[in-house]
């Protein structure tokens, strides 16, 4: 397993390098295959943000399965922990989902093999998140910046458009700092 600890706009102590050693070090036993843990740590350096420290965790196992958790608070620490506990919650479900999907094949077999997590594991099927409504639209080819002006038109948080640029559909998106982020996925 690879582990990144990356700062931005801070310095990254000796000490809190070990304290996320720590708190991620026991991830690997809750999912299996796991490959790489990327921690970005950051301050945002906002007179008017109450919580500014950020930390930032994207986990990848070795069959492309990300999960990624964000979390702010005060204190660089707590900001951590939370972090760590909503990875944790995260894993379950995703564990959980594995289990009920591969137990529908008539297979009595578990299928990922690890120590329980420390959260309860969701058992209601009912509250599982499903497609509730499926839209279909057509897609005209604009650019990185006609598709901004449509974002703000529309008054949505994301928008899919096919980038006449890039020749791939994107995903532009807006970030909490009120500014765009644009997903341009790669094809294997």
């Amino acid at each position: 397993m690879e582990l990144s600890v990356n700062g931005r706009n801070m310095e990254v102590t000796t000490r809190l390098r070990n304290y996320v050693e720590k708190k991620t070090g026991k991830l690997d036993r809750y999912m299996p295959n796991l490959a790489e843990i990327h921690v970005d740590l950051s301050e945002t350096n906002a007179r008017n943000v109450v919580e500014r420290q950020v930390a930032q965790i994207t986990i990848r196992d070795n069959r492309g399965t990300i999960l990624r958790a964000e979390e702010r608070s005060n204190d660089m620490f707590a900001s951590v922990d939370a972090v760590v506990d909503k990875l944790y919650r995260q894993i379950s479900r995703y564990r959980g989902k594995r289990r009920r999907k591969w137990r529908g094949n008539g297979n009595n077999e578990e299928l990922i093999v690890g120590d329980p997590l420390p959260f309860e594991e969701e058992t209601a099927d009912s509250d599982e998140p499903s497609i509730v409504r499926t839209k279909r639209f057509t897609m005209r080819p604009m650019s990185a910046d006609e598709a901004v002006d449509q974002i703000e038109l529309l008054g949505h948080d994301f928008f899919v458009f096919f980038n006449a640029d890039e020749q791939a559909v994107n995903v532009l998106y807006r970030r909490r700092d009120n500014n765009y982020g644009l997903l341009q996925p790669d094809m294997d």
